[in-house]
């Protein structure tokens, strides 16, 4: 049986959503929330060290997000995560129009709602999430009938998914891990759109397609600031890209980094202390 590495996490103040967030972009195998904090569960075979997680609680303290933070650590045996996860999970109305829920649960929908049926697993995209709240929201305000979207760093592919139900003409997700690329699939066969959505393990290097009307990257800062080459390269001059995975204090910076690629904000939403950020390219030079 695998065991696995327990960190407790209490935080002054508590900032359960900010924090787990953040820890997101190390390869967890489960956060749950307590009253106190958090539990992050990690695999005993993995990198991950307390160092990683000392350094997010760190920069966190740092930016005046928390003043204090209390780490412990034991080993645990396997258990059932999934198990784990649905007895906290929960129907989601994210917007007027869109509805995050899990295939176990009941929804009762009138005509005007849009219900995305999401079962997450390991994978990041649930719809709880401020930073998955922020995308979906602003995906739905600019989304075009039969727009080619790429949802980067896609998760359980909610945002590709999303993207098509709300009109788009085909969408692709891509993220580098397995887990994602099996999770997104079974998602998407979920919500039948199979026809429209294609989800794919690769780096945006990777891709061959160009040309893409919308552009969806809920990611983290250090990411963005890397791709963002990349990202100019894949889009069309007319296109629209909107980030995320973002807290308030790193906004210039995107702006400053993606100013020198042509992308132009047209448009920041908030909700807490993440941001997301919409971008037009500037075909002024």
């Amino acid at each position: 049986m695998k065991s696995f590495i327990q960190y407790t996490i209490i935080t002054i103040p508590k900032n359960n959503e900010l924090i787990s967030g953040i820890l997101w972009q190390f390869d967890l195998d489960g956060i749950t929330e307590f009253e106190d904090g958090l539990k992050i569960f990690v695999e005993s075979s993995k990198t991950i060290s307390e160092e990683d997680l000392v350094s997010v609680l760190e920069y966190a303290k740092g930016e005046g997000l928390i003043t204090e933070y209390y780490l412990t650590k034991e080993i645990i045996e396997d258990k059932n995560w999934n198990e784990e996860y649905e007895k906290n999970v929960k129907v989601i109305e994210v917007t007027d129009k869109i509805v995050i829920k899990p295939s176990f649960k009941e929804y009762i929908s009138n005509e005007n709602k849009i219900v995305i049926t999401i079962d997450p697993k390991m994978s990041f995209g649930t719809g709880e999430h401020e930073t998955t709240k922020l995308m979906l929201g602003l995906t739905e305000k600019y989304i075009k009938e039969k727009d080619f979207v790429l949802d980067v760093g896609s998760g359980t592919g909610i945002l590709a998914i999303a993207s098509v139900l709300l009109g788009a003409n085909h969408s692709i997700g891509i993220d580098n891990d397995e887990w994602c690329l099996l999770n997104g699939k079974e998602n998407v066969a979920l919500n039948s759109v199979g026809d429209k959505v294609e989800i794919r393990q690769a780096e945006l290097h990777q891709i061959e397609e160009k040309n893409f009307d919308l552009i969806l990257a809920n990611i983290n800062k250090h990411i963005l600031l890397e791709i963002a080459p990349y990202l100019r390269a894949k889009i069309k001059e007319t296109g629209t890209l909107i980030v995320s995975g973002l807290l308030k204090s790193d906004l210039q910076d995107i702006i400053d980094k993606f100013k020198k690629y042509n992308f132009v904000m047209i448009e920041k939403n908030e909700l807490r202390e993440w941001i997301a950020i919409v971008f037009k390219v500037s075909i002024s030079h």
